[in-house]
């Protein structure tokens, strides 16, 4: 890629915010700068749409989010939903039913309406989202897959998640994608094809962006389709060892800052 970038893509947590869920005033500060002197930053998540607020409050500006690891594409200036790849009921059915064939005790939950709201099995586990408004359990197997899904959350109580995610994908045999981005047992689950990467790539090229001119920074491995993909793949040094082997290069950890220090460098900023 050339030496300065033509767009930022970061991942949020564990990436670009503290370990308390705080983005520093360093780290706000630079964003804004190189998003106002031209260059789009653009945030690359797992997390649903309705939990970008808690980013965004701490941002002097919004920036544009690729959601549910690529599965939403999301203006927040518009509050609009430009583009979204959903599984559809009868692929959601699928997929339960194989893993509930594969995985004992299963349970699951789905983001639905873009990943506006969440529908969960009553014995599936809420560790962070408690939103009444937009978070029900649902009262059948079947409501599970009523509507189109744009994520499928699988746990089984305490599961080391790369084992975990080893048996999803078995069991899935290129029927979905599976993935994780966290160190709780938890397996996220998109259509075939939907990655952070394929999310990034559709933003990119709506702006005439190729992706040797991209910088990607990540953590999980729910990141590597997109630090793969990018012309330049930055980790940060608290990162998982899937992401370490294939980054390009790796700068300081979430909790120092690392992503604001590596665009200071790389933009010229004092």
């Amino acid at each position: 890629m050339r030496e300065v970038p033509r767009l930022v893509a970061t991942d949020i947590d564990g990436t670009l915010i503290d370990d308390e869920r705080m983005l520093s005033a360093r780290t706000a500060g630079v964003l804004q700068r190189i998003s106002a002197a031209g260059t789009p930053v653009v945030l690359v998540t797992g997390r649903p749409i309705r939990w970008l607020q808690l980013v965004y409050d701490q941002l002097p500006t919004p920036l544009p989010a690729i959601c549910a690891n690529g599965a939403v594409v999301y203006d927040p200036v518009t509050d609009e939903v430009l583009r979204a790849d959903p599984l559809a009921p009868e692929l959601l059915a699928e997929v339960a039913r194989r893993l509930r064939a594969a995985v004992p005790g299963v349970s699951f939950a789905v983001e639905i309406v873009d990943s506006r709201q969440m529908r969960h099995e009553a014995h599936y586990p809420l560790r962070w989202d408690a939103d009444a408004d937009a978070i029900r359990a649902i009262g059948s197997p079947e409501e599970l897959h009523s509507v189109p899904a744009v994520k499928l959350l699988a746990r089984a109580g305490e599961q080391d998640p790369d084992a975990f995610v080893r048996v999803v994908a078995g069991a899935l045999q290129g029927l979905a994608e599976a993935t994780h981005s966290s160190y709780s047992g938890l397996v996220e689950i998109s259509a075939a094809g939907v990655t952070k990467a394929a999310g990034l790539a559709w933003y990119c090229a709506r702006l005439g962006i190729d992706e040797r001119d991209v910088l990607a920074f990540g953590d999980m491995p729910n990141d590597v389709p997109m630090l793969t993909w990018a012309g330049r793949a930055v980790a940060v040094a608290n990162a998982h060892p899937a992401v370490l082997e294939i980054a390009d290069e790796v700068t300081a950890a979430n909790s120092a800052d690392g992503v604001a220090a590596y665009l200071e460098k790389v933009f010229g900023l004092a």
